[in-house]
């Protein structure tokens, strides 16, 4: 465990020999009384980079120089937008670039990537997810199950903490899935749970539900960006995510699914048409007869939406040049830094409910309140201090290693000390 210290000037040392700290520069900060935010709610939105404006304003050129020709003509031709993410989005997600693309919002992507995935057969229709998953997921299982003909009660499986925990234990998933056996049809777990902060195990979820036949795709809203991900290696089948939290791509930025090759490689596999997922070679041809291209590309439906795509792409610059193995280090380190602070404080009544376990978490601590929690959050807030507030009584603190600091920290604890 690393040695801490609760002092300013621990955490200026730190500060000045993390080789992260510059990309800090690189993005726009709300203010407070003339100054810069301290910022930890990354995990809801994520900040604007500055190279957006710039981006997005060539855009506009092009729109403006090219009319529709821009579709081939200009700097980035928006016939083959999505491509420009793939590589980039693939280190990300540790995954084949033809594994992965650009598109929709996360919930849309959800619904269409079950719609594949989700295809009850006689006794095979359960799906099994955590309890307390954030409420579009569990809107979407409800409505897909009913869609047909289950009742939710009966074809979900929800999976929640032990008695007087808040942490889920993937031995509890496992034994779940070997219980449901082949009445389950799938798995959809968010890879890290929105409220506590919890990673969890998705290469042992995933063996667990191919083991009975099932398919595992997972929701990594919380995940991608922040944690270093390895779903083509760890063999699961299917992920969709947004990019506006730890991605700093935008509000309603636009989202992105993983589809593990030996089904985006499978023409035969089901998928709903778009014209967008049509073999580029055939898409002018205009002809009657959806012909899948390669990947998970033949999932999209729609041309690229490409002024919501701008943020997307400077985004990805950054994190291409800051890499998410330095990122993850940090994140361990700063998020480290934060959860001892917090342990020094005695003047409030809260426990931390994320895993001390760096391995089942990324940056996030979220602190459950038995009193005055609100009354704290709008002391922070009021201190230019932003994080996030989750009923009934759990604030979220997300230190974001591209951006934040260890004297943000610091600044974070001694406004909680006093008060």
């Amino acid at each position: 465990m690393p040695s801490f210290e609760a002092s300013l000037e621990f955490a200026q040392s730190q500060d000045q020999t993390d080789i992260l700290f510059p990309f800090r520069e690189r993005f726009h900060f709300p203010q407070h009384n003339g100054m810069d935010v301290h910022y930890f709610c990354g995990n809801s939105l994520g900040l604007q980079p500055k190279s957006v404006s710039y981006l997005m304003e060539k855009e506009l050129q092009d729109w403006a120089a090219y009319g529709v020709e821009g579709h081939f003509n200009a700097a980035l031709p928006w016939f083959k937008y999505h491509h420009f993410f793939s590589e980039r989005l693939a280190k990300i997600v540790g995954a084949d670039k033809d594994e992965v693309v650009a598109m929709n919002t996360l919930t849309v992507n959800l619904h269409v990537l079950m719609q594949s995935f989700y295809q009850p057969k006689g006794g095979r229709y359960k799906i099994l997810m955590e309890a307390g998953a954030f409420p579009s997921d569990q809107y979407a299982m409800e409505t897909q199950v009913r869609m047909h003909g289950f009742d939710p009660y009966d074809a979900i499986i929800e999976i929640s903490p032990r008695e007087g925990e808040y942490i889920i234990e993937e031995d509890d998933i496992i034994e779940a899935i070997m219980k449901a056996g082949t009445s389950l049809a799938l798995v959809v777990i968010g890879g890290v749970n929105y409220y506590t902060g919890q990673f969890f195990d998705l290469q042992r979820i995933t063996a667990a539900a191919h083991y009975v036949g099932a398919y595992a795709g997972f929701d990594l809203a919380h995940a991608i960006g922040n944690i270093p991900l390895k779903l083509h290696d760890w063999d699961i089948d299917f992920a969709c995510w947004c990019s506006y939290k730890y991605l700093n791509s935008g509000p309603g930025g636009v989202g992105g699914i993983y589809v593990h090759e030996r089904f985006g490689n499978d023409p035969q596999f089901f998928r709903l048409g778009g014209w967008w997922g049509n073999d580029e070679n055939t898409r002018f041809k205009m002809q009657k007869g959806f012909i899948p291209q390669k990947g998970a590309a033949s999932w999209q439906m729609s041309n690229a939406p490409v002024f919501n795509m701008v943020a997307h792409n400077a985004a990805l610059d950054i994190f291409e040049k800051a890499g998410m193995k330095e990122l993850k280090a940090k994140s361990d380190n700063l998020t480290g830094y934060l959860e001892f602070l917090l342990n020094q404080i005695t003047n409030l009544s809260f426990e931390i409910i994320t895993p001390a376990d760096p391995a089942r978490r990324g940056a996030q601590i979220s602190m459950l309140f038995a009193e005055r929690g609100r009354e704290v959050f709008d002391h922070l807030a009021n201190s230019g201090i932003i994080a996030d507030w989750r009923e009934p009584n759990v604030i979220r603190v997300a230190p974001v290693p591209l951006y934040n600091t260890y004297q943000d920290v610091y600044r974070l604890y001694e406004v909680l000390s006093f008060m």
